[in-house]
Formats: structure tokens, sequence, C-alpha cells
């Protein structure tokens, strides 16, 4: 929701959380948007965490968010320091859903620096967080 209206609305799917930094480039958001795109943990008739988003004829409601950057190692107020500069944080969030689209899904978007109300039913829950220095650096 922003300004009391829906921007963007999905049924199964994702919700991602994309926080890019001004490392992140072209290489790291497109390895990013792949290893998304493959990652197997919707259920399968056996129960098991087996299909993949377009197995599960999922979406994604993307949602660009440098808070995931909080830096509390300091005093009580967090630090956003380690938050990708706008102008660069909008072209690579742009960017990563362009490339998931490109690969085949069905993207919905909140609005980049909008205050947004995102609501989500967490099934499972499944929450899974990925790093892109973690995975590929």
């Amino acid at each position: 929701m922003i300004d009391g209206s829906v921007h963007g609305k999905i049924d199964q799917g994702y919700v991602l959380l994309v926080g890019i930094q001004d490392e992140d480039d072209e290489t790291a958001v497109r390895k990013m948007a792949e290893k998304i795109s493959r990652l197997r943990i919707f259920e399968d008739d056996a129960g098991k965490m087996n299909l993949s988003l377009a197995q599960a004829g999922g979406s994604i409601l993307s949602i660009s968010q440098f808070t995931l950057f909080a830096d509390c190692h300091k005093g009580n107020r967090p630090s956003f320091d380690k938050a990708g500069k706008p102008e660069h944080a909008k072209k690579m969030y742009e960017y990563f859903n362009a490339v998931l689209r490109e690969l085949g899904h069905h993207v919905e978007e909140g609005i980049f620096a909008a205050d947004m109300k995102v609501s989500l039913c967490n099934d499972g829950p499944v929450t899974i967080v990925l790093d892109s220095r973690e995975l590929f650096g």
C-alpha cells in the first residue's frame, strides 16, 4: 500500500525485500536474480521443498529496502551508511526486477523510496536471507 492504495499485489510467490549497496553491480544483481529464480523452496506433492517459483506458478512482489543494511553496533540509533546511494540503488533495483522478468517471472513492485505498508502471509513460515557477498563473494 502506498498512500492508501494497493500498488503491487501477488497471490502465491515471493515477497522480496531487496537491499542494494554501492558495491553491487549488474553482474552481482543478475547472479542474485538467477539464484532466486532457481531456488526450490515450494512444496511438491510429497510435501518436500522441491519446486521452483515457476514450477509452483508463483509471482514476485519486489520491495526496495535500504533498512536491510542497518548497522546497530554503536549506540541505539541505526546507521544506514552501508546502504547504496539512492541513484545507484534505484538503478540496480530496477535492473534486478528487469532480470527477473527476463527470466519469465511476473514481478510486481513497490515504488523506490516511497513510504510503503507491506502485508504478507508467510506460509510455512519460510524466510530466507540471501547475501550476494556470502553467495558469490
